[in-house]
């Protein structure tokens, strides 16, 4: 199968924001780093209010809201403040995401199976609002159906036990991994769902999941703002870009 189109590439800033968060004040600035960002290729900025503010705050959503020239991909918990914030916002996407307060990031996919009706109901006036949806979930058969019944028009599949198990070098695992997302990438196409991927990606761990002809984005953050420390954000972002560009150019 051919590509479908060229892949994006959204970068978060959340943990410029970690950065600046250690110390308080007002730098780096995730703002500055978004508008970097965009000079450097991403197609893309995305940002996690979470509910305790441990990095993005409600400032930094309303400088981007102001700033940006392109799509904000606004990451959010499944809770009524975080509903109340994108309605006013209404930014180009929402991607609902699993939160628990005692994690150090996200851990793992959205169970929307065992929520369906609730979360059905929780996207409506997002979707109403114009924004694009959302559900960030594990390589699941199950959980992909359970997004395509409740109206979201995305997934983005978790790529975290896949890039964990390359850096630990358990080859069965990662083999296991890759091919599970290859084939729900390609069954979430089906259902006529755009697939989108992230969570822990590397230069080492993008260019296989950068192949999966459904997958139209990848959002990477982390590893872009540790490697921006080394190189700089900018040539961070173009490498990245370039090692994607070079499997779906």
């Amino acid at each position: 199968m051919q590509p479908l189109g060229k892949l994006r590439l959204g970068v978060n800033i959340d943990h410029v924001a970690t950065v600046r968060n250690a110390r308080g004040g007002a730098y780096p600035d995730p703002l500055r780093a978004a508008r970097l960002a965009q000079d450097a290729g991403a197609d893309g900025i995305t940002a996690h209010l979470r509910e305790d503010r441990r990095h993005i705050s409600d400032a930094d959503i309303d400088g981007l809201m102001e700033v940006l020239s392109v799509p904000l991909n606004f990451e959010m918990a499944a809770t009524e403040e975080m509903q109340k914030i994108a309605l006013r916002h209404k930014p180009h996407a929402v991607c609902i995401v699993p939160e628990k307060r005692e994690e150090r990031t996200t851990e793992g996919g959205l169970e929307v199976a065992r929520e369906e009706n609730r979360l059905a109901h929780f996207i409506a006036p997002l979707r109403d609002a114009g924004c694009r949806v959302s559900i960030f979930i594990a390589a699941d058969r199950k959980q992909i159906e359970a997004a395509a019944r409740i109206g979201a028009q995305v997934i983005e599949l978790h790529t975290g036990a896949y890039c964990d198990a390359h850096a630990e070098g358990r080859m069965d695992d990662h083999d296991r991994e890759l091919q599970a997302l290859h084939e729900m990438s390609a069954y979430a196409h089906s259902l006529g769902l755009e697939v989108h991927a992230g969570h822990g990606l590397t230069y080492d761990t993008v260019q296989p999941i950068a192949a999966f002809p459904e997958v139209m984005e990848l959002n990477i953050g982390h590893f872009i703002i540790g490697e921006a420390i080394f190189r700089g954000l900018v040539p961070a972002i173009e490498e990245m870009r370039r090692l994607m560009d070079e499997v779906r150019g």
